[in-house]
């Protein structure tokens, strides 16, 4: 009877999950860019189209989270995150011709590639935009958050950022202590920031692979001359 009981709470779990998982999919959406230069506004979808899921953005330390914008102000799911994770700071922005200052100059500035030593956490309260970020093979996946999508960045991964064609984007820009504005941009690996778990991980695992091979390919290149010594 307990073992049901287990199993039955695991499925109930996993459900609820999923279910989850499918509404924050309803305001955040990936893909991988084409290699096109034209307007960086536009969705830019390879053809055929190859989408990105949530748990591979979670693979390159991107969290996502689908959250009530209309109540920002009471909303527990938000206090919940924002206290767990420590972002203590908050404050909104908008982008769009009538509130920002040199407003086309300021898009083309988001959009260099460019990566911060802190996280980069944006909640979107209205209107939508797209932040571009490098997989762990240096390849763009264009993330197109909407209204409701709460989505961090991790420390030292490169991206970029783009309002898209209807130009409006309203959001929160949450930090840990005070605002950190600093963007360093392309090339700045250097920055211990750059070696981030996940990085790192991908470095260690991509060495050790090359090496197994290259050892491998020796040691292979040693048997064949060995059995082509003993036939002659």
């Amino acid at each position: 009877m307990v073992s049901f009981f287990l199993h039955f709470e695991h499925k109930r779990r996993i459900t609820m999950g999923e279910a989850a998982k499918d509404q924050t999919e309803e305001v955040i959406q990936a893909w991988y860019l084409d290699n096109k230069e034209e307007d960086q506004k536009l969705p830019h979808h390879k053809d055929p189209k190859e989408f990105v899921s949530l748990d591979k953005l979670a693979e390159l330390g991107v969290l996502c989270w689908r959250l009530d914008a209309d109540n920002y102000e009471t909303d527990e799911e938000l206090k919940r995150i924002r206290e767990s994770r420590g972002y203590s700071y908050m404050d909104l922005c908008e982008v769009c011709p009538e509130k920002l200052p040199n407003y086309e100059e300021k898009v083309k500035m988001f959009f260099e590639e460019h990566l911060h030593i802190d996280e980069e956490i944006r909640y979107c309260l209205a209107g939508s935009g797209y932040f571009d970020v490098r997989d762990l093979n240096d390849i763009w996946i264009r993330v197109w958050v909407k209204k409701g999508g709460l989505i961090v960045f991790p420390a030292g991964i490169y991206h970029r950022f783009t309002v898209d064609s209807d130009n409006y984007m309203k959001a929160m820009r949450l930090f840990v202590g005070g605002p950190v504005w600093t963007a360093y941009n392309r090339p700045h690996d250097h920055l211990p920031a750059r070696y981030n778990d996940v990085l790192f991980s991908h470095i260690v695992t991509t060495k050790l692979t090359r090496s197994v091979v290259i050892y491998l390919s020796k040691e292979a290149t040693k048997v064949f001359m060995y059995i082509q010594t003993a036939i002659l």
